[in-house]
């Protein structure tokens, strides 16, 4: 009897993606809805100021536009930079975002598949040795890490086109990239956010052990007792 072979075509294709597309779709309709609200307020303060308005294309490539959008990202992917980097050695008892207390660590390659233990249809390089494996064996960190640091840079680049844009308009002079980095604004606009991500985080993993939500992968059983940690106790 022969193998069924996956479904094909833009149904299929739907069910296998619909959480990437979803995302996606909310994070367009997100960055429209900041850039539209973004232009009014904006705008109200050109009118202040007895300034020229801009046109909606011409905010959305504004340094002011880009600042406000990339203090966010950053301080969402260092989120899941440390996230992904202390759930290896540090655990929560009871919370679904955690490993179970006592299993610490790396794991074994037999654990993680790497190496011989590789199966056939594994990534290239988990069955490869030396540095490739070990990239990849990190991959997804230093993706994360990377796009944090490009981001928070790029923060830095346009914070200080906005914030010298400020300044001429009050008839100062303009300050350079490394007075920006040492700078209230900028701290204030980074740190805000990095506390929001340590407290959504951290307290995701605790609200975790005690409620539920059934039927998401993020959520123990409905039925499991508080203090387990995962399914397989």
């Amino acid at each position: 009897m022969r193998a069924r072979r996956p479904a094909s075509g833009p149904r299929s294709f739907w069910r296998a993606n619909s959480l990437t597309i979803v995302f996606g779709l909310l994070l367009l309709a997100f960055v429209v809805g900041q850039a539209v609200s973004g232009l009014a307020e904006y705008n109200e303060s050109m009118r202040t100021e007895g300034l020229q308005e801009l046109s909606l294309l011409r905010y959305v490539t504004s340094s002011s536009f880009a600042v406000d959008l990339l203090e966010n990202w950053q301080s969402e992917y260092l989120q899941f930079t440390l996230y992904i980097l202390l759930t290896v050695w540090l655990v929560q008892r009871g919370s679904s975002e955690s490993k179970k207390p006592g299993e610490e660590g790396r794991d074994s390659d037999e654990t993680q598949m790497v190496g011989p233990f590789a199966r056939p249809d594994s990534p290239s390089w988990a069955a490869r040795r030396g540095w490739r494996r070990s990239v990849y064996s990190h991959s997804l960190v230093i993706v994360m890490a990377v796009v944090f640091l490009l981001s928070w840079f790029a923060q830095a680049v346009t914070g200080r086109v906005a914030e010298n844009d400020q300044r001429l308009r009050n008839r100062l002079d303009p300050i350079s990239l490394g007075d920006y980095v040492v700078s209230p604004d900028f701290w204030s606009r980074t740190l805000q956010n990095w506390q929001s991500e340590m407290l959504a985080i951290g307290s995701m993993a605790v609200f975790a052990i005690y409620l539920r939500e059934r039927g998401s992968p993020e959520s123990k059983p409905v039925g499991m007792p508080h203090h387990v940690t995962t399914s397989d106790d």
